[in-house]
């Protein structure tokens, strides 16, 4: 990926072309993950790379191209996010919870555990999921998302460490007590109907 990275900025577009493609789920999956809206996180992942093609002429290989990548994806995820925060809500509604679950498509295969694994990573603190998510879910390696994060290995080791265990138990509790919000997820896909 780094050799195409560097053909690409010397304006070969078949490198760019298979940059883009071997990195595209990663990145999805990555700004996913980071927080994005699920339907918004293909924005995202177009901007980092419009970012990254653009910024081509500056990559010089120190570093692998899908760390170098990531990182930018990373800026592009807080750069939404500080957009977002200047921006007035539009939605006209203050049960903003069940106009998200109307606008989800349900009984697709995976759904629920999508659902289910999203909320669990939502509880974890922002830089143990990071961390947790750039090595776990993008299996980018620890030596790679230290230098991404911009902390020593160590660090990231421990973040993931502690966010596995809280991951475990999560998941232990909302097995012994049943999903907490059953309830009104039930009664909010009614009231989609």
């Amino acid at each position: 990926m780094t050799l195409w990275a560097l053909a690409a900025r010397t304006g070969d577009p078949r490198a760019a072309e298979n940059l883009v493609r071997a990195l595209q789920r990663d990145v999805r999956r990555f700004v996913t993950h980071l927080g994005a809206d699920p339907q918004y996180a293909d924005d995202l992942a177009q901007d980092t790379f419009l970012r990254a093609l653009g910024s081509l002429h500056r990559f010089e290989g120190r570093s692998s191209a899908r760390t170098w990548l990531l990182a930018i994806a990373r800026r592009a995820v807080i750069d939404s996010y500080r957009y977002a925060s200047a921006r007035p809500r539009l939605l006209a509604t203050d049960d903003w919870e069940t106009a998200a679950e109307c606008a989800q498509e349900h009984g697709l295969p995976g759904f629920d555990d999508g659902v289910a694994l999203g909320e669990l990573l939502d509880a974890l603190p922002d830089e143990r999921r990071e961390a947790f998510v750039l090595t776990q879910l993008a299996g980018v390696p620890y030596a790679e998302a230290a230098e991404l994060i911009g902390c020593p290995v160590g660090t990231v080791r421990s973040r993931v460490a502690r966010a596995r265990q809280t991951l475990i138990r999560s998941l232990g509790e909302a097995e012994r007590t049943g999903p907490p919000d059953a309830q009104r997820a039930i009664s909010s896909r009614t009231a989609c109907r």
